[in-house]
């Protein structure tokens, strides 16, 4: 590993998006925010629509710093793929990744320098502080729940900079991670493995809590494809290093087994057996929901959904971390050099040189 203190040479901010309405609060935010400017503003239109769009960013929000604003599309590659392709193409010595859904704070930009200033040759990265503001008067829905545990996570790339230097040693984001989740676990774990250090910086910005159907707990559980690739990147002991919650896996598996165990010894016609069995599905499947509802509201709509998502969870996170070892069973380090290569080929030229 090298390095050198050059936080003084600038800094460059990306944000992926996919053209979400929270975009123009994003903007108008950074615009806003006391501070050095950045040298470059790279954003990532990564929606999958092969038609032009981005007469359609509300760059305007940008005010001043419109004409320091590029854009870049990427197709649809996902959080990994778009960061990527927006911190190749900067030209400063550190990368700021904010996500298109949070507000940077009034004094972020200075905050941020600072942070940049302070960090010395052996720091690779400068995580900022999230704020997640919960409703009042009520408590929180297992969504909001879940959303305010960003606050309390290691590296989110809600509001992370990163010395470009760093990420080329490392080669960026692992573009296996499809989703917002665990990319940035990988690309820390590696940037540790390197040599460098993370540090915790002081500059905030506050993440709000979207909206959402009350499907959404369904879809999450797609990242247990992303914990198999972690397993298989970083062994067993990755949970710890990287302060994560190890999630209840486990518990899903047996609530999950015993299920189908009832229905396998129902249609044998093996009553008791599957009596049993049912009993014990009925259990686990009792215990998840009330350990979701209890701190929640505990409304009529929260609570059928608690019962309903708490009986469909176990089946699906088994099923998509059993898809996802069989998927990663072989993966290998991340190349990011193959990666940028190809990416040269699928987008290149895509953003005009932008001035200091």
């Amino acid at each position: 590993m090298t390095g050198s203190n050059r936080a003084a040479a600038g800094y460059s901010v990306v944000i992926p998006t996919v053209g979400r309405p929270c975009l123009t609060d994003c903007l108008a935010s950074l615009a806003g925010s006391l501070g050095p400017e950045p040298r470059e503003i790279v954003l990532v239109d990564d929606r999958p629509q092969p038609e032009p769009l981005r007469g359609d960013l509300p760059l305007d929000a940008l005010g001043p710093l419109r004409e320091r604003a590029v854009v870049v599309q990427t197709g649809g590659r996902g959080p990994a793929g778009a960061r990527n392709a927006g911190w190749r193409l900067v030209t400063a010595p550190w990368v700021a990744f904010l996500d298109d859904d949070v507000r940077v704070g009034a004094r972020w930009r200075e905050a941020l320098a600072r942070d940049l200033g302070e960090a010395d040759p052996t720091v690779a990265g400068v995580q900022g502080v999230l704020d997640i503001p919960l409703p009042t008067g009520r408590r929180p829905t297992d969504w909001e729940r879940n959303t305010a545990g960003l606050a309390r996570a290691q590296w989110a790339t809600a509001d992370m900079a990163y010395r470009t230097e760093a990420l080329k040693a490392v080669g960026g984001f692992d573009e296996r991670f499809p989703r917002a989740f665990r990319e940035d676990a990988d690309l820390a774990l590696r940037v540790l493995d390197d040599g460098w250090r993370i540090r915790r910086g002081s500059r905030l910005t506050t993440h709000p809590v979207r909206p959402a159907d009350r499907w959404v707990s369904l879809r999450m559980q797609r990242g247990n494809a992303d914990d198999a690739l972690m397993l298989r990147l970083h062994g067993p002991t990755w949970w710890q290093r990287a302060a994560a919650p190890k999630g209840r896996i486990r518990r899903h598996a047996a609530t999950a087994a015993a299920g189908a165990a009832a229905l396998v010894l129902a249609a044998a016609g093996r009553r008791r057996a599957a009596a049993l069995a049912g009993a014990g599905w009925l259990l686990g499947t009792a215990e998840f929901a009330r350990a979701r509802i209890a701190p929640g509201p505990r409304t009529r709509e929260e609570v059928l959904a608690m019962l309903a998502t708490s009986a469909l969870i176990p089946p699906l996170a088994v099923y998509h971390r059993l898809a996802g070892t069989l998927r990663h069973r072989r993966a290998a380090p991340w190349d990011g050099t193959a990666a940028a290569a190809e990416e040269q080929e699928r987008i290149p030229e895509a953003v005009p040189e932008v001035e200091a």
